[in-house]
């Protein structure tokens, strides 16, 4: 059910209509109903199969996670319970790793067997949401074997696995953003300013997404689609439109996610603080998909030693937590360039030290929007090979203006809708339009204050009200044919 259709906006409604008046008389039992239509929203849109599958997954992290908080990890070798006690170190560190290698291994059966094996074996389909899943289960078990989370009365594994908002796409929700909230007195009874908050965030990142993100992928997919025919500056349009795509389709997810979550009285933790703003790799990856960086660093990096053990392992490490993003997002060679390149790039940022922060920091802040936007040339190829011939054309390709074939499928779905409420009405795309897009793109991308800090102080007014109606009209109009997230495909 894409959040971006008629019918996740009855099924929000419904749902929240639902477990905001059950709450008042019984909370216990709205949370109840909450979780039902989790449920209900997954297997809508990734079928009973895949429930199956993160549901056997669920199964061993909830196993898992009671038998790590009923052994303490601080029991004192030979104190009390003797030799029982010795072993309680060694039967937990098995818990956690068999555990763990479940997800992992579900993870590769159903995303890797094809890049593995070059392709001679491919099971066709992956579970919904499944990365995501599996990073979020991974975290909830590292926090359970340290002992930072043990669950409690009222700690609903099931709706920390898949609460609507952030099961397809994230944000990756560490048990600390959700479960403390799940006991606070903002639970399905959100005050008037979250309600009107959560709206805020929703209109605006359905307009990111339908307006902005899909007609910026209209371009960059006829691009994509018809390489040879681009010239330098076109392939340029396509490269940053990507860029921009990427983001507000991304964001877009995020800030729907975040108003729905809020007007169900949840706050989820922030996933985006307008990273094409950064001056450095180093504060893009603070601001980029925070919660996977969050993740990479606490599960993934400080026990590989993260930067205690010398220069070489610390790069190497780096190395090592980008390659894993990268595959992580997809299986595929060019990915791995993409999370290599990233990788390579904080290690250069290191080696040149502080020598580059006497730089203004205009040309900071060119020099890493420049690096991003051909890193994620790799991203978006369908291979790798393809990557480098979009660069190639870029640096050396032909000077002429982009062709108006590559405005061709701009603003289809408002053409299709204006010609509905006026029949005689010939649409038409000029690069006057384009240019606009590109310049809103890039206005909304490096807004001094984006979407979830706006909602922290949010207050109604009647200039605000008019504006959100138009952007959701619009959006609505736009409904039709309108892509899925990009990141629903990881």
């Amino acid at each position: 059910m894409n959040f971006q259709s008629f019918g996740f906006l009855a099924f929000l409604i419904i749902t929240a209509a639902l477990c905001l008046t059950l709450a008042r008389r019984n909370r216990s039992a709205a949370a109840g109903c909450l979780t039902l239509a989790c449920l209900v929203f997954y297997v809508s849109g990734g079928g009973w199969a895949a429930l199956l599958v993160l549901a056997a997954g669920l199964a061993v992290s909830t196993a898992a996670v009671h038998y790590l908080a009923a052994t303490d990890l601080r029991v004192p070798a030979g104190g009390g319970g003797g030799l029982a006690c010795d072993r309680v170190p060694s039967q937990r560190r098995l818990c956690l790793v068999l555990a763990a290698l479940w997800h992992i291994g579900v993870l590769v059966v159903f995303k890797y067997t094809g890049f593995l094996t070059g392709g001679a074996v491919s099971l066709g389909w992956a579970p919904l949401g499944l990365s995501f899943f599996t990073f979020q289960q991974l975290w909830l078990l590292k926090e359970a074997y340290t002992g930072d989370f043990r669950p409690g009365p009222g700690d609903s594994l099931l709706l920390y696995a898949f609460f609507f908002p952030s099961v397809v796409s994230g944000p990756i929700l560490k048990p600390q953003a959700l479960f403390p909230q799940l006991h606070g007195e903002n639970f399905l009874r959100p005050d008037s300013r979250d309600f009107a908050a959560g709206l805020y965030a929703i209109a605006l990142g359905t307009a990111k997404k339908v307006l902005l993100a899909d007609n910026l992928g209209a371009l960059v997919d006829t691009g994509w689609r018809h390489p040879s025919e681009l010239s330098a500056p076109a392939a340029w349009l396509v490269i940053l439109g990507y860029t921009l795509q990427l983001y507000l389709d991304f964001s877009g997810y995020c800030d729907i996610a975040a108003g729905a979550a809020r007007l169900l009285g949840l706050r989820l933790p922030r996933n985006f603080d307008s990273p094409y703003r950064s001056l450095s790799l180093g504060e893009f990856w603070k601001r980029w998909h925070i919660t996977l960086t969050s993740f990479l660093r606490e599960c993934l990096y400080f026990p590989l030693g993260g930067s205690r053990k010398g220069t070489r392992r610390t790069y190497g490490n780096i190395l090592l937590v980008y390659l894993v993003s990268g595959l992580w997002h997809g299986a595929g060679w060019s990915f791995v360039a993409w999370g290599l390149l990233h990788g390579l790039g904080q290690v250069a940022e290191r080696l040149w030290g502080s020598r580059r922060e006497r730089l203004p920091a205009a040309l900071r802040w060119a020099l890493t929007f420049g690096f991003v936007n051909v890193a994620w040339v790799f991203f978006r190829a369908p291979r790798f090979l393809s990557a480098l011939r979009m660069l190639r054309t870029a640096l050396l390709g032909k000077w002429a203006p982009p062709g108006d074939w590559l405005l061709e499928n701009m603003f289809t779905k408002e053409a299709a809708a204006l010609r509905m409420i006026f029949p005689g009405w010939k649409p038409w795309i000029s690069p006057a339009l384009a240019f606009g897009l590109f310049l809103g793109a890039m206005a909304v991308v490096l807004w001094p204050r984006n979407t979830l800090e706006r909602m922290e102080d949010f207050r109604p007014t009647a200039g605000r009200a008019l504006l959100l109606a138009v952007l959701a009209a619009w959006s609505i109009l736009s409904f039709t044919g309108v892509t899925t997230f990009i990141y629903s495909n990881f």
